[in-house]
């Protein structure tokens, strides 16, 4: 009987006599077999559960957070080693736990702060809402920064950051006496003159890589709409210069406008 075959029966037969959750791991550890693994998964799916139900907010439907508490699940159980002699729970927790922090700080900020006050106002709000629960009440900025051992413009700082975390809808009432204003209401339109003047700005400086000839006929042709043949006798020239010349001023603003935008 091959090496494969004795583990796969081995596995077969750690599925179908009583055991323990450590001679469980054990058999998985050894023999990678997915039916294992499934079992594992139902086995510890309720300690996944409890912690996603930790970080319940009322935002973040429970479904997407089970969905990550239990990828971190099977995370654990893949790298879990039991040869280590430490407890499953004991590395499965932290493991999902680091899970689930990633999750609010990569996937559910509408604004990021950066990555330390993303962490730091997530275990603020956390230990927020425990304290809630413990106190009846909500907590000061100082019972927070003495229990966390944070300054008072840290926890701030990082309830502040908090809000980075829901964004506004534009339809959402403004409130007030006016019932049917929006957010929206409260915001400009766009205006085309601006884009416009952004671009006669941009123009200004890519002339400036012009001579004056060259400058003097882009104006004629496109500013005062006159032909070629108008701007030849003005400036002196054949109707074939000026289009060279357009031509030409026209290459020199395309190579330039890298270096000025």
């Amino acid at each position: 009987m091959t090496s494969a075959t004795t583990l796969r029966t081995a596995a077969g037969d750690a599925l179908r006599a009583p055991h323990t959750d450590a001679q469980l791991l054990a058999s998985y550890a050894e023999s990678r077999d997915p039916r294992l693994r499934a079992a594992l998964v139902e086995r510890f799916l309720p300690l996944a559960r409890s912690i996603a139900k930790r970080y319940r907010k009322a935002e973040e439907p429970f479904d997407d957070l089970l969905q990550v508490a239990s990828l971190g699940l099977l995370k654990a159980i893949d790298r879990f080693d039991p040869s280590r002699g430490i407890a499953f729970s004991s590395f499965a927790v932290p493991t999902i736990v680091g899970e689930l922090r990633r999750h609010f700080r990569d996937r559910c900020w509408s604004v990021r702060p950066p990555r330390e006050l993303q962490e730091r106002a997530l275990e603020v709000d956390k230990f927020r809402t425990e304290l809630t629960t413990r106190l009846g009440r909500s907590p000061s900025v100082r019972e927070i920064g003495q229990a966390l051992e944070l300054a008072d413009e840290q926890v701030l700082e990082a309830l502040q950051a908090q809000q980075g975390m829901r964004a506004a809808s534009l339809d959402a009432p403004r409130g007030g006496e006016d019932n049917d204003a929006t957010l929206a209401d409260a915001h400009g339109v766009n205006d085309p003159e601006l884009t416009r003047a952004e671009h006669r700005a941009t123009l200004a400086r890519l002339f400036e890589r012009l001579d004056e000839r060259e400058q003097r006929v882009l104006r004629l042709r496109f500013e005062e709409d006159l032909t070629q043949e108008q701007i030849g006798r003005l400036v002196g020239v054949s109707q074939m210069q000026v289009s060279r010349i357009i031509r030409g001023a026209v290459a020199k603003l395309s190579a330039a406008r890298g270096d000025v935008v």
